[in-house]
């Protein structure tokens, strides 16, 4: 009597038990980077909501004492509001992930903590406050003003989104620049600093001189402004914007880091311990 052919069961795949180790490690970075950064009371959350606020509040009230009314709509505050918040977004975002490295290095000498794991957990945890921030700030305007704002959300979503991935991406090739090259990370400040004024958060791009236009428009940040006020005013038509040029700023620099970190990560370690 022949036996039973055996049954060959499919191997468990590792790929499920993986992703759940990545999980927990980027989660335990995650709340690690919650409790230094913001602390484990609720005003470190209230000093991130106050920074970007008095900012709006000062630029808001300054420009009504030297104009009419602001170059979109009514509300100086909203106006200032859709472009410091969309500029703090990427500088914030571009920065603290380009220091990922340094914020977990004891962490780091684990096996099971990947360089990848530190900064792709510091960057969501900072994108979601900051996605917080954003909606209390313009919220809060919209009930202070009373502005009937009819909101375009796609518009809204793809601005917030593409500044996400353009800050991911330099912050990616940040962590390799800021770690090899430690004079990066004064000079990248120094070229960031100019951004408040050639991003489109104090004039419009149409409003600026036709010469000006032609150089700033190579900045993609003023792409990702305009894209915010068309959001927030229906009539405003920024015809500038190239979501091409914009997704080529958040996919270039982002697979130069990541080769670049892939191949040089344990030697930036070995530097930093």
């Amino acid at each position: 009597m022949t036996p039973p052919p055996a049954l060959h069961l499919p191997a468990r795949s590792a790929r499920p038990r993986w992703h759940r180790t990545a999980l927990r490690t980027i989660s335990a970075l995650a709340l690690r980077e919650m409790a230094t950064r913001y602390g484990r009371t609720p005003g470190g959350y209230l000093w991130a909501v106050l920074q970007p606020l008095g900012m709006i509040v000062v630029l808001a009230y300054a420009f009504s004492l030297l104009q009419k009314s602001p170059a979109l709509g009514t509300s100086f505050l909203l106006f200032k509001a859709t472009g410091v918040l969309i500029l703090r977004q990427f500088i914030v975002l571009s920065g603290v992930t380009g220091h990922a490295l340094t914020f977990s290095r004891s962490l780091l000498l684990y096996p099971r903590v990947t360089w990848f794991d530190a900064v792709l957990a510091r960057f969501a945890l900072n994108l979601l406050v900051l996605i917080g921030v954003m909606g209390v700030i313009l919220g809060g305007i919209l009930l202070h003003d009373g502005t009937a704002s009819f909101l375009h959300w796609p518009s809204l979503i793809l601005a917030v989104a593409l500044t996400a991935a353009m800050g991911l991406s330099l912050g990616v090739l940040n962590s390799y620049l800021f770690h090899r090259f430690e004079v990066w990370q004064q000079a990248w400040s120094i070229l960031t600093a100019p951004l408040f004024i050639i991003s489109g958060v104090i004039l419009l791009y149409e409003d600026m001189p036709q010469a000006a236009q032609g150089v700033l428009w190579f900045n993609p940040v003023l792409h990702l402004t305009g894209l915010m006020r068309a959001a927030f005013y229906p009539v405003y038509r920024p015809d500038y914007i190239s979501l091409v040029y914009v997704g080529l700023w958040c996919l270039v620099p982002l697979v130069t880091g990541m080769m670049l970190m892939r191949l040089y990560h344990r030697a930036l370690l070995t530097r930093l311990n």
